[in-house]
């Protein structure tokens, strides 16, 4: 493969992730790898059973860790390191370092946009949420996606969920699992699997057509800061029942309220393109 090539398809990798969320969803399946959802749990009160969940969610104002991250797309597989850092309710970076280290792209997601650095080919791309909502009219937002990277329950385009709109979700208790469901303005239905200690396991976006879905996964929970929070996190977006592209992320080095620092300076000389050209470019991969 010719260094050009492998150029073009790193280009894909700050975007792998983005992308499956943006291209919405439907179809989910329960996932299978969330063992402990199987363990019995005590029936309660809707207003018990969402107080446990968030008195259990990961705490943070910051967050930085080192992500080991697979990405597959048909005809394409890539692995790197990522460093990600994280300011809640306002921004996180992401790192792309897949040569010894050594940056290649940087990713900024905040509350009113997008950007992407592509150190190799001097590019980059900065779009505001209005042009994307105009594209993906959903009611999904900043604060939604950073709940699914740390591991929290989320009402579709709010920043947090109160007590007053616990009864927006249609909760199901039984079998030794708990299923929490919920419809946006759009009716993309939101699927939580909750395990016996209140934590949620899995989360699926699926479009009502059946069409499309995301299912995000969690798996391996260790302590974090007297917390506990998936050491591993399995995305996948479906269309019509067959896979479109798969992420796998594997944490490590978490450190939560450090002071961080973010930079996103775009060098001159670099070419402004459209997040729309780099998902075509994806979608051509297929």
């Amino acid at each position: 493969m010719s260094f050009s090539r492998m150029d073009r398809k790193w280009f894909y990798y700050p975007l792998g992730l983005l992308f499956m969320v943006l291209s919405f969803l439907s179809g989910c399946k329960s996932a299978k790898k969330t063992g402990e959802v199987t363990e019995s749990i005590e029936i309660k009160t809707q207003k018990e059973f969402f107080a446990d969940i968030q008195k259990q969610a990961f705490r943070y104002q910051t967050l930085t860790a080192r992500w080991n991250v697979n990405l597959d797309l048909p005809g394409n597989h890539l692995s790197s390191r990522v460093d990600l850092k994280m300011v809640k309710d306002s921004a996180f970076q992401l790192s792309v370092q897949p040569f010894l280290g050594i940056e290649v792209f940087r990713a900024e997601i905040s509350l009113d946009s997008v950007k992407v650095l592509d150190r190799m080919n001097k590019r980059y791309v900065a779009e505001n949420y209005a042009n994307l909502k105009a594209q993906t009219p959903i009611e999904f937002n900043f604060y939604n996606l950073q709940a699914l990277l740390t591991n929290q329950l989320f009402l579709p385009g709010q920043q947090d969920i109160l007590p007053k709109q616990y009864g927006k979700f249609k909760l199901r208790q039984e079998d030794g699992k708990a299923e929490i469901q919920v419809k946006d303005m759009m009716h993309l239905l939101y699927t939580f699997l909750v395990n016996s200690e209140s934590r949620v396991c899995s989360t699926c976006l699926a479009e009502p057509s059946g069409r499309y879905s995301l299912q995000w996964d969690y798996i391996d929970f260790r302590e974090v800061n007297e917390r506990l929070f998936p050491m591993k996190m399995d995305v996948k977006w479906m269309k019509g029942g067959v896979s479109q592209g798969e992420v796998t992320i594997a944490f490590s080095r978490i450190q939560t309220d450090v002071p961080v620092k973010m930079d996103f300076s775009i060098p001159s000389g670099y070419k402004r393109i459209t997040l729309a050209q780099i998902l075509k470019s994806l979608s051509n991969k297929k």
